[in-house]
């Protein structure tokens, strides 16, 4: 009887950053620049490794995969950004917030994977070299990478029906970016707590197990190089780990700060700020530190352009 009091709402108002006029324009091109960057910049990878055939081995077919995720995100997350920053907000249909939210977290949800499966393609590599050939095959990554795509956007199918189901009544403006878990609960007027407890084991699945995985590979890769008798073959073998080690860092640590181990403290602005860091500016990162830390990924980039020239000077 209580709800029947309220207005259902079918339609949220996001505030995204609320300020002048110059500050959300300054904004609006410092995200469309980062956007087209990181578009481009993924795809640049995805075309090397497909096209080189130096980069044809399981490590970079990998970093391939990380890079349709990525452009999954900012594709998913940027262009209604951008015009929320325009409009100083914008409004968007439950359908629309729900289908924004899925494809956001499905996406990082097979990152997570991807990441996870990047760190077991090292251990085998530096802990079993010798049957490295034989356990990484083509098919063997292939399936690997279906695997994450599939448990990705699976895992999240029952938690999206759910948040499909709830009740949402009275005040109907998400002080945020984009539509996220937190600020879209906290308009519901049905019971969320199944909703919470699905939240903390899908953080379960999707990051804590993923990110146990990742540590423990490493402790054996460590413990491994440690055993290599050389500096020069210690330093070689970790150079093969250290991009790889930075992306899990920064993408862990604001998965962990957004959504495992929020605190009560953090105000808006910062988990705003938070935000932005696994959803804009990770996904341009990461090609820029493969790319910049990666000799075999810069000779291809330098192959290609040389190969570029060739031709049109040949013309």
């Amino acid at each position: 009887m209580q709800e029947s009091n309220f207005t259902a709402v079918t339609e949220f108002f996001l505030l995204g950053f609320q300020g002048s006029q110059g500050f959300r324009i300054s904004l609006f091109c410092l995200f469309l620049v980062i956007s087209c960057g990181t578009i481009c910049g993924n795809l640049l990878i995805i075309t090397l490794v497909s096209t080189s055939k130096n980069l044809h081995t399981p490590m970079y077919f990998f970093i391939s995969q990380l890079s349709i995720s990525d452009i999954l995100i900012i594709t998913d997350i940027v262009p209604y950004l951008l015009h929320v920053l325009m409009n100083n907000g914008g409004s968007i249909s439950l359908i629309e917030c729900i289908t924004q939210f899925y494809f956001l977290c499905a996406s990082e949800s097979s990152e997570c994977f991807l990441l996870t499966m990047m760190s077991y393609d090292r251990y085998v590599a530096i802990c079993n070299p010798l049957r490295y050939s034989t356990i990484m095959t083509n098919r063997h990554c292939v399936i690997l990478s279906i695997t994450c795509w599939l448990f990705g956007f699976s895992f999240l199918l029952i938690f999206l029906i759910k948040i499909a189901k709830l009740n949402f009544c009275g005040a109907n403006t998400i002080d945020h970016l984009f539509c996220d878990i937190v600020p879209l609960l906290e308009l519901a007027c049905s019971d969320v707590f199944i909703i919470h407890l699905e939240i903390y084991l899908v953080s379960i699945l999707n990051v804590i197990i993923p990110s146990t995985i990742i540590v423990i590979s490493y402790v054996y890769i460590v413990l491994a190089v440690l055993k290599i008798p050389s500096s020069t073959g210690r330093q070689k073998a970790f150079s093969t780990c250290s991009s790889h080690l930075i992306v899990v860092s920064l993408y862990f640590w604001t998965i962990f700060s957004v959504y495992v181990v929020p605190t009560k403290s953090q105000t808006l602005t910062m988990s705003k700020i938070l935000s932005l860091l696994y959803t804009v500016f990770t996904p341009l990162i990461n090609p820029i530190i493969y790319s910049l830390r990666n000799t075999d990924i810069r000779k291809a980039v330098q192959e290609t352009l040389g190969m570029k020239v060739d031709s049109y000077e040949c013309r």
